[in-house]
């Protein structure tokens, strides 16, 4: 499907308004999704830009209040592409239907099957993805050492798959993954067996998997403003547990605040949101940026 004079009108005017900056160095991104008005992507990359000299504008091209459906996608990636984009990062439901439509991929994203970045070169589009290492490094620096022996994902899609290569990176002993679409966790707990020697298996029910489990990771949209709920009953978690969650809009869902309130160690999903900023940032950029003042840019943010 193509896209609208109007919609195409609102990139090309994305891109005057960056053009009356008198910085040398402009580069314009965009991120793909639906229900990211409330996304703090732009205020972490832009703020880091003006930080580092550059004239850098981030802009949220919501399929949602665009009124453009999934099979557009080729096309506003196509239209970004031409308009002199930098690159685009891609967020739900489009990180692993964007993977066709790309030139390459990186060796991570092609291991992972996601991709959450787009890097436009002479004309190429590469895929990489940021997600696994900004989700690693966030439980790394924000739950430590927590047992590992046993852990349930709930959500298998292109966050999810991320998350799960990052947990058996981390090491995890044994992956239980869940998802309302049962194929779609067979296959990535099926892709993961062929690659790591540690247990990985797709359960039918989470709520059995629960009590077995060291701790509990959301890589659902679920919780989100615009899905509310908890992917599983949080009255089924004990303290001894910790549990993650990768959504970070609200900056602290259901599953997180009923969980602390349970006991158990939390990790809301703002350190992941930042972290992949990070490695997109560079990405974009060519410039590596400083993780302490993006991590400050989003907590003065969001409040925290």
């Amino acid at each position: 499907m193509l896209l609208t004079d109007a919609v195409h009108g609102a990139l090309q005017a994305m891109l005057r308004h960056d053009a009356s900056s008198p910085a040398q160095k402009r580069i314009a991104v965009g991120l793909l999704g639906r229900g990211i008005t409330e996304s703090l992507s732009p205020v972490m990359h832009e703020q880091e830009g003006r930080r580092l000299g550059l004239a850098y504008t981030y802009h949220l091209i919501d399929f949602d209040q665009l009124g453009l459906a999934d099979a557009q996608l080729p096309a506003v990636l196509d239209a970004a592409r031409r308009l002199g984009f930098a690159g685009c990062n891609v967020t739900y439901p489009f990180k692993q239907t964007v993977l066709p439509l790309l030139t390459v991929l990186s060796p991570e994203a092609a291991g992972i099957g996601a991709v959450n970045s787009v890097v436009f070169t002479n004309g190429r589009s590469t895929g990489h993805n940021t997600d696994c290492w900004g989700f690693a490094e966030s439980f790394r620096l924000g739950l430590g050492a927590v047992p590992m022996s046993r852990v349930l994902q709930i959500g298998s899609g292109g966050a999810g798959a991320a998350v799960a290569v990052a947990l058996l990176q981390l090491g995890v002993g044994a992956l239980d993954v869940f998802d309302t679409e049962p194929e779609r966790a067979r296959q990535l707990a099926e892709r993961l067996r062929g690659r790591f020697a540690v247990d990985v298996n797709a359960v039918d029910e989470p709520s059995a998997a629960v009590s077995s489990a060291s701790g509990v990771v959301n890589a659902t949209p679920v919780g989100m403003d615009k899905y509310p709920g908890t992917p599983i009953d949080p009255a089924l978690l004990e303290a001894r547990q910790w549990v993650a969650d990768v959504v970070y809009f609200p900056r602290e869902t259901a599953l997180i605040q009923q969980a602390r309130a349970r006991g158990c160690r939390v990790l809301p999903g703002g350190g992941m949101a930042v972290y992949q900023a990070v490695r997109a940032f560079e990405l974009f950029s060519g410039i590596r940026p400083d993780g302490a003042a993006m991590t400050a840019t989003f907590r003065h943010a969001a409040g925290v």
